[in-house]
């Protein structure tokens, strides 16, 4: 590989059944780095105007990519994600919804709440290192860089929106 990449906690990524790996985005190269690093098929997120072209579809879909509305203004996508997760498909998201233009974390997009809300699958939260300064936004060609991908252990929000449920509704909204 082209970047000297470590990889840490990829057993703790489910072998079978759905579930949503959730990382920071800083470069082009973070869904294929963190695809590669995992023995699960992935089935990525990727904005609906990447899909405009006939070369970028067809790379995208050949990538098991989904179109998603980044403002939310169409529920396909979620729908899709939905299906996927049920199948059994492991599903990458990046909760920024776009690279970070300066290497650093940015504020996630509500629509990742929405995604745990309507599904049972468990979350992997996911954090890649190096590749701003390997592949950034400002950069024209990558660079060979030191890259880490570093999978956490799953939050399974199914059993803490069975926990809310007996809640009283004020402890909900807490």
């Amino acid at each position: 590989m082209y970047h000297r990449r470590q990889v840490f906690n990829e057993e703790s990524v489910p072998r079978t059944g759905g579930v949503i790996l959730a990382s920071n985005h800083l470069s082009y190269i973070d869904p294929p780095l963190v695809g590669c690093s995992t023995r699960r098929v992935i089935h990525y997120l990727a904005r609906a105007s990447a899909f405009k072209g006939a070369i970028g579809s067809a790379i995208l879909r050949s990538w098991n990519s989904i179109p998603v509305d980044r403002d939310g203004g169409s529920a396909k996508g979620l729908r899709t994600i939905l299906e996927r997760l049920k199948e059994g498909r492991a599903i990458m998201m990046f909760p920024e919804g776009t690279r970070s233009p300066d290497g650093t974390q940015q504020t996630s997009r509500p629509g990742i709440g929405l995604m745990i809300a309507k599904s049972d699958a468990p979350v992997i939260p996911v954090r890649v290192f190096g590749t701003y300064e390997a592949y950034g936004r400002h950069h024209a060609i990558p660079r060979p860089r030191r890259v880490q991908v570093k999978f956490g252990e799953a939050l399974k929000f199914k059993e803490l929106r069975a926990e809310a449920s007996g809640c009283n509704p004020d402890r909900r909204r807490e």
